[in-house]
């Protein structure tokens, strides 16, 4: 069949002027990789390998940098540290770790000492109240352990127990849930007197002498303004604003299982 070959040798000649287009072409890049791989000594070698290095370090670095940033404010931390004691409190049988616990609660700390003279006997003693925790952590499992024990050595409303103190941190914990309620409704006011004034009048003064109430009502006009407030705690007003809401969020579903804890045990929450 002439006319088949007749395509048969077409299509072998275009084929054959493919090759000859292409082969230079390949044959120059071959050439160019091998005189390359050739021309590589071990001291080039080294040097690539160092420069890696250094980009992975620089890396590395970048990364520290960012979560030392994140470490640097307080918020965040006190953010994500309820967050999971929340899902801790809402599981199907919540034991609460004192490790956790205490250490949640030692992130809130700083937030009494931003607020100034008028917190300060509140700092002082949340403080204290915290590390004895942290302490029990070393050696007691649970909240209801903890407490379990107080309540066979007839100590839970001793000076130092650590039910007691528990009962303090609760306070301080329910204090700073009802500021934050109040600094979020009072957008706008950069002011922190009334919100500071509305949440310890709830949670504090209730317990406090008259000489303590005395005192503090003093100190509320030493209180930062709220622009020097989320200066210190590192954030902008939409940023604090999350983080503050996701606090109260977390934190009622704690304070609502620590008061049906004493309760519970017959303890009360008002002493």
């Amino acid at each position: 069949y002439p006319e088949e070959g007749y395509v048969r040798s077409k299509r072998q000649t275009s084929c054959n002027k493919t090759d000859q287009r292409i082969s230079p072409l390949f044959r120059r890049r071959l050439c160019s990789k091998v005189d390359s791989a050739a021309k590589t000594t071990p001291e080039k070698i080294e040097i690539r390998i160092r420069r890696r290095e250094k980009r992975v370090e620089e890396r590395r670095r970048d990364l520290h940098s960012m979560a030392d940033l994140d470490a640097d404010r307080p918020l965040r931390k006190i953010s994500t540290a309820f967050k999971e004691l929340a899902v801790t409190v809402n599981s199907p049988s919540p034991e609460v770790p004192v490790a956790q616990f205490s250490h949640a609660c030692s992130l809130v700390s700083p937030l009494f000492g931003c607020l100034g003279i008028a917190f300060k006997f509140a700092e002082m003693d949340y403080v204290a109240k915290v590390d004895d925790l942290v302490r029990a952590s070393g050696s007691i499992s649970t909240l209801v352990v903890m407490m379990d024990k107080d309540i066979e050595a007839n100590s839970v409303r001793k000076a130092g127990s650590h039910t007691r103190n528990l009962l303090r941190v609760k306070r301080g914990l329910d204090m700073v849930r009802v500021l934050f309620e109040q600094i979020i409704a009072s957008e706008g006011d950069n002011s922190l007197k009334d919100p500071a004034t509305k949440s310890y009048a709830q949670v504090f003064a209730p317990h406090h002498g008259w000489a303590i109430r005395k005192a503090v009502s003093l100190g509320m006009y030493a209180l930062p303004t709220r622009a020097h407030l989320l200066n210190l705690l590192k954030e902008d007003e939409a940023a604090a604003k999350i983080h503050m809401q996701s606090y109260v969020n977390s934190s009622g579903p704690l304070i609502t299982y620590l008061d049906n804890l004493f309760l519970s045990k017959q303890l009360g929450i008002d002493w």
